[in-house]
């Protein structure tokens, strides 16, 4: 019993003195505080609520939008810090608009999600702009993807943006018949479309140059010195010389023309 008791203790020698070590280093390491923090104190759910003295307010006090002339003196960085803040602002004030419908109140100033939405369309207007300078600077184009002009199903001409597709064209059958094999574009449903929609369009064509006319010519019936030339100006496709012929633009006195 002496001999084993004596052994365990000499193989549990190596344990003891690192766990005495451990505890000598632990002791004399230096305690760093933090008294000041930068981050913000987390919330959980309540980050997507508004602060509660403004939960009965019937008007809330609120800056303007960000303008484009103070987003492009900011660097990347700061733009993308503001971006995350007015993501946490658009999506508290989600919440709180959808809160308000169901409790049956009005939300109170709802003119802030327009200003948030403004915001963050202006920070992507500079980003783009930053985007473009460089590709441009670097290898002469704008670095984004062309627009072509392109038929669609129905025959009308649109504004297309190529993108990557897990499929070639000539691969993707779907794409073929329509427009190489001369499928929905060329039938005589789709010609039927586009023969009735050209003439909506030339009606009102039509009705716009009529109009007009007719409006040119209450002006020179109630205005009869006014001046030719401005109405000429404003009115670009109406003939004024027939206008001043017709009986309505003539009142009850002796025309000067």
């Amino acid at each position: 019993m002496n001999s084993s008791l004596i052994g365990n203790v000499f193989r549990n020698i190596p344990i003891l003195y690192l766990r005495s070590q451990n505890c000598i280093n632990a002791a004399a390491a230096p305690v760093i505080r933090r008294y000041i923090h930068t981050t913000n104190q987390m919330q959980d759910l309540m980050d997507f609520f508004d602060n509660k003295k403004n939960w009965n307010e019937n008007n809330i006090r609120v800056g303007r939008s960000w303008r484009l002339d103070e987003l492009r003196i900011k660097s990347n960085s700061d733009l993308h810090k503001l971006w995350f803040v007015l993501l946490k602002e658009r999506n508290m004030l989600y919440t709180m608009e959808e809160e308000y419908k169901q409790k049956m109140h009005s939300f109170p100033n709802p003119e802030r999600i327009d200003k948030v939405q403004e915001s963050m369309d202006n920070i992507e207007t500079v980003i783009r702009e930053r985007n473009v300078a460089y590709y441009k600077l670097e290898t002469g184009e704008t670095g984004e993807r062309p627009v072509e002009d392109v038929v669609n199903l129905i025959g009308l001409e649109e504004k297309y943006q190529p993108s990557e597709y897990h499929l070639p064209q000539f691969m993707n059958t779907r794409w073929v018949k329509p427009y190489l094999d001369h499928g929905f574009i060329n039938s005589m449903a789709v010609k039927k479309f586009r023969r009735l929609y050209s003439e909506k369009l030339r009606n009102e064509e039509r009705k716009a140059r009529n109009r007009d006319f007719n409006h040119v010519q209450h002006l020179l019936k109630r205005f009869p010195n006014i001046d030719m030339e401005t109405l000429k100006a404003q009115y670009p496709t109406v003939d004024l010389e027939k206008a001043k012929r017709s009986k309505k633009s003539r009142g009850h006195f002796a025309p000067r023309f």
